[in-house]
């Protein structure tokens, strides 16, 4: 994960092919020119399409990542904070533990009681289950206040393409 925000100046027409990418991130740069001239009035090239996304991704303006459909996995909300006690010697292998586990898809910090959470995916409730007990055995001495909350009904799942109107545009043609 980069530690800063990426430096990137947006033009109109990156906002607008983030907003197209968050609708259907298979579409192909042909369409998505043939998007930005029909529906924004812009008119480039699926090349100039293409350079525009390679430069987004490599400045890390957005990430990429398979999310599997919740319908095959249990997501579950993770928390814990470390123990003081045996902070000093033991928390790094607890973070990379975590961090490094198979069935961890975000893993953060969160502010107010200084947190750390992780979503994880199990193929079964049993399976997480049986993952904190191990979890427990190898790891219980160095957290504190550990929750799991299974996440049932999720009724959002993915970026809604209006976020990316927030983004400061540096030119206003956009092109």
């Amino acid at each position: 994960m980069a530690d800063e925000k990426p430096t990137y100046e947006f033009k109109d027409r990156d906002v607008y092919i983030l907003r197209e990418l968050a609708k259907d991130p298979s579409v192909s740069s042909r369409d998505l020119a043939d998007v930005l001239e029909a529906e924004y009035g812009i008119d480039v090239s699926y090349v100039t399409v293409n350079e525009s996304i390679r430069n987004m991704r490599e400045a890390g303006v957005f990430r990429e990542a398979i999310m599997p459909n919740e319908e095959y996995f249990v997501f579950e909300l993770f928390e814990f904070k470390f123990n003081p006690e045996y902070f000093a010697e033991t928390w790094r292998e607890t973070m990379e533990h975590i961090r490094d586990d198979e069935h961890t898809l975000m893993y953060f910090l969160s502010d107010g009681e200084y947190q750390w959470k992780s979503i994880m995916l199990f193929p079964t409730r049993e399976h997480g289950e049986r993952w904190l007990h191990e979890f427990y055995k190898n790891h219980g001495k160095t957290v504190l206040n550990v929750r799991t909350s299974v996440m049932t009904n999720v009724l959002e799942f993915g970026a809604s393409p209006d976020l990316f109107d927030h983004l400061d545009v540096a030119d206003e043609r956009g092109f």
